[in-house]
């Protein structure tokens, strides 16, 4: 198949620009023709004209699916169809990944596809909660209820990540300010005043003597620590992306003091919530326990999640192995279980996650609070260090001319 440029207008008399795979120019014409455009030029693209389709803004946030759903909600429930509303969410979509799937669902849907399978196709762009939520929702013809809660829940996800990410932005702006700081006071300020110090020929403090070291090594070695650094920063990126580096950085997360209990919180208010929606659609706990595991980012949630799934499959109630995975807060498998024995889960995966929600937003306020006497101490000792390192000899001087 080639790849062809086209011209055409659409039913409102607006001229449409875009590339299509087709094995020729009468395909390419077919095509358009059945998307009610009317052609006004196709050309052959050639390696120099060709559509880069160069995507910035990468895979589509958490937040860009939610005002998608949102929108397609909006224009359901006006009367709009489908496929017109999808071609709407196309042509106002910004994601250039989003917008390319939402066109290719439309197309897929006239073809006659169902909206779930369509999106399924395009996994990389529509998580599996979403295609499951949307096969719920046209199984029980109340697709419009479905969207609304899939659009919920990836705007209650956003929250509790956006609430976490903002809590890691200072420590790290401050220690990336500091670690310039330093730099810039060992590679400019410390051969200043080194300089200084030789001409007094005079015995050194073994502080600054120190610290000379250390700037004389970033100055005469920077070609090997800048690549060393950036090998460390990448071997770690990609350490994490193995499955043992999963695990170590899964296991510092529930273990490390500072960070802990907001993990644990975090993890436990994305998996109420995404059972809670799961199971309000009528999606069966089975499938709804495995989604939830899929959007678990720590892995041992995951695996405890999955190992929930295979011994629901032999028919254990969910609250057993929630207990058993030793990796949920007590209060999770016994709203459970008390939603179990009521028949009233659903109610009390509503509450676990409303709960949990606002205990992240408290264990964020908690860690602030905790994070930003420790980042000014470590701030203190080390500028305090470097500046003991420049005063040392200036003291010593001073102490040995009062003596005479």
């Amino acid at each position: 198949m080639s790849s062809f440029a086209y011209e055409a207008i659409d039913s409102v008399g607006k001229i449409v620009k875009g590339s299509i795979e087709a094995d020729n120019e009468e395909g390419v014409k077919a095509e358009l023709k059945r998307q009610n455009l009317t052609v006004i030029s196709v050309k052959t693209q050639s390696v120099l004209n060709k559509d880069l389709n160069i995507d910035i803004g990468g895979k589509p946030s958490t937040r860009d699916l939610s005002v998608f759903c949102r929108q397609f909600v909006a224009m359901f429930r006006a009367g709009v169809s489908m496929i017109d509303a999808l071609k709407m969410l196309t042509e106002a979509t910004d994601n250039k990944k989003l917008r390319a799937a939402c066109d290719e669902v439309r197309i897929a849907v006239e073809k006659g596809e169902s909206l779930s399978m369509a999106f399924k196709e395009h996994d990389k762009i529509f998580p599996p909660i979403m295609v499951n939520m949307t096969a719920a929702g046209e199984a029980s013809g109340s697709l419009d209820v479905a969207m609304d809660r899939i659009a919920l829940q990836l705007e209650k996800s956003n929250k509790t990540k956006a609430t976490i990410k903002k809590a890691m932005m200072y420590p790290i702006i401050v220690l990336i300010v500091m670690l310039a700081v330093v730099v810039v006071m060992l590679v400019k300020v410390i051969p200043a005043y080194s300089n200084m110090f030789a001409d007094l020929e005079t015995d050194l403090p073994g502080i600054t003597i120190a610290v000379q070291h250390i700037s004389d090594f970033l100055i005469d070695y920077w070609f090997i620590v800048i690549p060393a650094v950036i090998a460390i920063v990448v071997g770690i990126v990609v350490f994490n992306k193995t499955d043992l580096g999963k695990h170590v950085t899964g296991k510092i997360a529930i273990s490390l003091p500072a960070i802990k209990n907001l993990t644990i919180k975090s993890a436990s208010a994305q998996m109420a919530r995404t059972l809670s929606t799961l199971v309000g659609a009528g999606i069966p706990l089975v499938e709804a326990v495995e989604i939830a595991g899929n959007v678990m980012g720590n892995v041992y949630f995951k695996e405890a999640m999955y190992k929930c799934r295979d011994d629901i499959m032999i028919g254990q109630p969910l609250s057993r192995p929630l207990e058993d995975s030793g990796v949920f807060p007590p209060m999770v498998y016994n709203m459970v279980k008390i939603g179990e024995e009521t028949g009233k889960t659903e109610d009390m995966l509503e509450k676990l996650a409303e709960y949990y929600e606002e205990e992240v937003d408290a264990a964020v306020q908690t860690m602030m609070a905790a994070l930003e006497p420790m980042i000014i101490i470590l701030l203190a000792v080390i500028v305090g260090t470097i500046i003991a390192a420049c005063m040392a000899p200036m003291v010593k001087m001073y102490t040995a001319l009062d003596q005479l």
